[in-house]
């Protein structure tokens, strides 16, 4: 069951829940068609709900907007980048680490 506490990303809602969010964003560029994306899903739901309140958990599906994942040079998937105050402050690349590693990312940008 997906979070409720996740954020769906689109070019229309980019700047406002990421560029200027007050607090820390994790960004999951993904694919319907991508595995390891599935994969992550439920991790993602875990860290949204922990974090509610504290951080975002943001998804942006990189075949509907190709040109916000061009513009942060996203060519593999799933990748997952870290922004606080505007600016990219961690990344990850694939599903390895799983949700440690990216419990640690946004801790890290709190």
């Amino acid at each position: 069951m997906a979070s409720s506490n996740i954020v769906t990303l689109s070019p229309d809602n980019f700047e406002t829940e990421v560029l200027k969010s007050a607090t820390p964003v994790l960004v999951d560029f993904w694919a319907e068609w991508c595995g390891p994306c599935k994969m992550m899903s439920p991790a993602l739901d875990e860290l949204a709900d922990e974090f509610a309140g504290k951080a975002k958990v943001a998804k942006l599906n990189v075949d509907d907007n190709q040109a916000l994942a061009v513009t942060y040079r996203v060519s593999s998937i799933p990748m997952f980048l870290v922004f606080k105050g505007g600016q990219v402050v961690g990344q990850h690349l694939g599903a390895s680490g799983g949700k440690p590693k990216l419990k640690s990312l946004i801790e890290g940008a709190l």
